[in-house]
């Protein structure tokens, strides 16, 4: 039996960082749609739907609920996930923000 010793080729800062980035990656957020004077109810269902995959359905009921409440949460998931919602939203100018 021979008995090997194994060295870390990642180094600890990199290490700690990939650490962190999956962490980050894997909490739990969530993407909040501000309402605005400019979209009309069509442009932002359509830019709801492109952006989390949801039906027309419940697209509508978020774009209601931002009407009449100011702000409505269109999305929950991992941070990453967040962003990539979040910045479909921003394509046409929407107003977001991502809570953790």
């Amino acid at each position: 039996m021979h008995s090997h010793t194994v060295f870390l080729e990642t180094p600890y800062e990199e290490l700690v960082q990939q650490t962190l980035s999956f962490v980050e990656s894997e909490l739990s957020a969530r993407v909040i749609l501000y309402n605005d004077e400019v979209h009309t109810f069509d442009e932002v269902i359509i830019q709801i739907m492109k952006a989390t995959g949801c039906t027309l359905e419940r697209a509508e009921i978020l774009t209601l609920e931002v009407h009449r409440t100011g702000k409505a949460m269109v999305f929950s998931g991992g941070f990453t996930e967040c962003l990539r919602v979040s910045g479909v939203l921003e394509e046409i100018g929407l107003m977001t923000q991502i809570e953790t």
